[in-house]
């Protein structure tokens, strides 16, 4: 049998920063909190959340052998304060984890051997989760010690800030747990009061329809109007919760060669962009998250920052895109021009082209 000392050893050298052991076989109270957040509709449009609650409920109805859930944690501590890219307007603000590669694919490949490892040491069945099955992983690590859910409803910890990426190992084997993490938040509701949108109903509680993470990134429609001047730069996601919280104070940068920043991602330019077709979005961001999103779902968060960015001269970057073939980037593009035009050079594009808009949604924005 391998002891607990041995899996750290194995999954530090593996590269990963934080690591720690739940019983999976425990009481789930967690199931509740997640069937009130759908109750309440906030997991918006996310349907998947709504029709996988019962799996989601507790690891053992994701896999009934569970005895023992394996967390760890990759940093990915930025190495300057995202927000400070918030004053650069006429630039994209991208959210620290997808100006890297593809976490899933970098934590995978090493929670694979990780589990391999372990099967082989213990004789017993293993299965990998990283993000994508329906498991509550923020609680587990929170059970396993890694940290704690902040009131941004998001990992804390002591030694990583709000900068951890996770994955889970479910093991048929009865591994010795750690003990739970202590929540530490205290008095503090700074992730709270940052939220330009007003995402967070109460401490530990997140309206989806309100994240702007959710709304540039999950949302497939139109932007709701009420939230674009919100947006600001924020192309896609958003990281004001976590860079303001105070424990990041104690976290390092992070120093994992697979997860280096790229500089072509980091402040692009809005009118480079706007200038991407299909086949230079998906060479752009290939092997990052952002690709995964899509071309028009991106395009229209930048035509919403290029509204909201006060730069006349990008005026000549959201005209194009009158014309493309997405009714929904038609009309973030008319918003943008509806922001940058004063309103006789609006109302004189209106009547040239307005006329001709056959999408209902569109033509409510020349309205």
């Amino acid at each position: 049998m391998t002891s607990a000392a041995d899996l750290r050893h194995r999954a530090h050298a593996l590269g990963f920063d934080a690591v720690g052991i739940a019983r999976a076989d425990a009481p789930w109270p967690n199931g509740d909190a997640l069937r009130a957040f759908v109750a309440l509709g906030r997991h918006a449009d996310m349907d998947w959340m709504a029709r996988e609650v019962d799996r989601r409920e507790h690891p053992r109805a994701l896999w009934p052998e569970a005895q023992s859930a394996i967390v760890v944690g990759v940093s990915y501590g930025p190495d300057s304060d995202p927000l400070e890219l918030l004053a650069r307007k006429s630039h994209a603000a991208v959210a620290s984890y997808a100006t890297r590669r593809d976490y899933h694919d970098v934590i995978k490949g090493r929670l694979k051997q990780l589990a391999q490892w372990l099967a082989t040491a213990s004789g017993a069945g293993v299965k990998v989760f990283v993000d994508t099955a329906p498991l509550l992983e923020k609680p587990l690590a929170q059970r396993a010690g890694l940290g704690w859910q902040g009131k941004h409803t998001n990992l804390v910890s002591r030694e990583h800030g709000s900068w951890l990426l996770l994955g889970v190992i479910l093991s048929a084997a009865a591994l010795e747990p750690d003990a739970a993490a202590e929540d530490h938040c205290g008095s503090c509701r700074a992730c709270l009061d940052i939220c330009p949108t007003d995402a967070f109903p109460a401490p530990y509680q997140l309206d989806a329809r309100r994240c702007i993470a959710y709304l540039t990134i999950e949302h497939a429609g139109p932007i709701p109007e009420t939230f674009r001047a919100a947006i600001g730069n924020r192309v896609f996601g958003c990281d004001d919760c976590l860079a303001v919280c105070p424990w990041n104070k104690f976290a390092g940068a992070a120093r994992d060669a697979k997860l280096a920043v790229r500089a072509d991602i980091t402040a692009p330019p809005l009118a480079e962009l706007a200038a991407l077709d299909d086949a230079a979005f998906r060479a752009r961001f290939a092997g990052t998250p952002v690709k995964r999103t899509g071309r028009n779902r991106v395009l229209r968060n930048v035509l919403i920052a290029i509204g909201n960015s006060g730069d006349a001269a990008l005026v000549a970057s959201a005209t194009p895109h009158l014309e493309d073939a997405d009714p929904v980037v038609r009309g973030a593009a008319v918003w943008a021009l509806r922001r940058l035009l004063d309103p006789a050079q609006f109302s004189r594009l209106r009547e040239a082209r307005a006329a001709h808009e056959v999408d209902p949604g569109v033509r409510e924005e020349w309205a």
